[in-house]
């Protein structure tokens, strides 16, 4: 209920924020008299778009762990502590990036990496994972984390989901515009028409939006998967973290960092919106792997 709460409370905050730099820039004025201000609409897209997605990206450190409730351990003296640590600091030191903030969070097995900067990442391990795999085993997954944070992975989803949302709003309100004003003849201001068709469309190209964000999340998850086996200098790890990760059920993360775990369970026509392929997917493009 926490992780709900949260969720709403932020996604709030960042409407109201984008709300008022919205009028602040006056990029909120695109319905004039004379028609649809074009280029204030685009301003307006973009400033929506873009601001909510990096908005959440710059808090999602701080939000993944109150939200998990993670405990960091870098400067931990416990030796399964220090052995973690000491295996992000390996890994992160071979992959060029600065040294993560390294954390543990009571779940059923998975693991994430979240921040918006990969110099000043958070890699994060739940205690599910580490009772049920072996040692190589979460080496591998932490590796696979490790990889996401090289790659800039959390920047690139970013980026991506920024398009998406500026295209949604965009396209949403000038097929509105057009509807109220072409189709239902009206000429007297906004119609409902207008506010109708603009929440239709919204609702349909975010579903579309989102199934071309998920596509490129499962890119990433191969990519990722690859990184893993380099890092570590073999395959055969990370190919048995995901065999071990398909008996298990991976828990549920916050939507902060859902994107950046390390395993979910996609199935049927949900399959389209999920943020990881299959994970025999996974396996097998492993093992093809040169």
């Amino acid at each position: 209920m926490k992780r709900i709460l949260l969720f709403v409370v932020t996604n709030l905050a960042v409407i109201v924020v984008l709300g008022i730099a919205a009028s602040l820039l006056g990029v909120n004025r695109f319905l004039t008299a004379e028609g649809l201000n074009l280029g204030m609409l685009l301003g307006f897209a973009a400033l929506i778009g873009f601001g909510g997605a990096f908005i959440s990206l710059l808090i999602s450190k701080p939000v993944a762990k109150w939200s998990t409730k993670a405990q960091v351990i870098n400067q931990s003296t416990d030796p399964t502590h220090r052995w973690i640590v000491g295996t992000v600091e390996r890994f992160s030191q071979k992959a060029g990036i600065n040294m993560p903030e390294v954390a543990i969070y009571e779940g059923e097995p998975n693991a994430f990496a979240t921040g918006a900067f990969k110099n000043s990442a958070l890699v994060a391990v739940s205690t599910g994972l580490l009772h049920s795999m072996s040692r190589d085993e979460v080496e591998a997954v932490i590796g696979h984390e490790v990889a996401h944070v090289a790659n800039g992975d959390m920047v690139t989803m970013t980026l991506i989901q920024g398009v998406m949302n500026t295209f949604v709003v965009f396209i949403s309100r000038v097929v509105g515009y057009f509807v109220d004003r072409v189709i239902l003849k009206n000429d007297r201001g906004v119609g409902i028409g207008y506010y109708v068709t603009t929440i239709v469309m919204d609702i349909v190209l975010g579903v579309l939006a989102a199934i071309v964000v998920a596509w490129f999340s499962r890119q990433r998850e191969y990519r990722a998967d690859a990184g893993a086996a380099q890092l570590m200098g073999r395959k055969q790890p990370m190919i048995n973290a995901l065999a071990r990760l398909g008996g298990l059920d991976p828990g549920e993360l916050p939507k902060t960092v859902a994107n950046m775990g390390i395993s979910s369970r996609p199935s049927g026509m949900m399959a389209l919106l999920s943020s990881h392929p299959p994970i025999e997917d996974r396996i097998r493009a492993l093992q093809e792997a040169k």
